[in-house]
């Protein structure tokens, strides 16, 4: 996150939390045009339930208020609010704890070992550090170098891809190449 997003996030926490829900993170992303905030919320991890459109209303609502009286922003915004989806974008090293095991793409805002990007399965978060398994290597990237983050679905633990074939899986990300007939000569 940017320290502007930062600064927003720790502005509309507490807003967020007296409605019931989480403020997981912020983008502030800012343009000629006018800048755009996208707001992440969830539940919190005990409840058995999901972020609805009423939800994002109401956190739409409350923190718009906020915003207005607080002025953080200068000049034109749009703000959204979303629930974070399969492929949640991950902003601190407790959510990347959450999730340890799962799969994420990151991007870093500078090169470590010569990468920029890296897709991994998240081991452990360790203070400020946050590990992942690349390529079967332990990888350590500080938490504040990550630019971006987010878990990367298993599509086909959900159910929503077929399983790969006995013997080789596919690349992460990528297709099996189709079957062709060989012409007879």
């Amino acid at each position: 996150m940017t320290d502007k997003a930062q600064d927003i996030v720790a502005l509309l926490a507490p807003t967020v939390g007296s409605l019931g829900l989480e403020l997981l993170g912020a983008e502030y992303l800012p343009s000629p045009g006018g800048a755009l905030l996208r707001l992440y919320i969830d539940v919190p991890e005990r409840e058995e339930r999901l972020v609805g459109i009423e939800d994002c209303e109401a956190v739409s609502r409350e923190v718009s208020a906020q915003l207005d009286v607080e002025d953080p922003i200068s000049g034109h915004y749009t703000l959204e609010v979303s629930s974070p989806g399969l492929d949640r974008p991950l902003f601190t090293p407790a959510q990347f704890q959450r999730f340890a095991g799962g799969q994420a793409k990151v991007g870093l805002k500078l090169p470590q070992d010569g990468r920029r990007r890296l897709q991994g399965r998240i081991v452990r978060a360790e203070g400020d550090t946050i590990v992942f398994d690349v390529d079967g290597t332990e990888f350590a990237v500080a938490a504040g170098n990550i630019d971006k983050a987010r878990l990367v679905p298993d599509w086909v633990a959900l159910g929503l891809a077929p399983a790969p074939k006995p013997g080789k899986p596919p690349a992460p990300g990528k297709k099996p190449a189709p079957k062709r007939n060989k012409p007879e000569s």
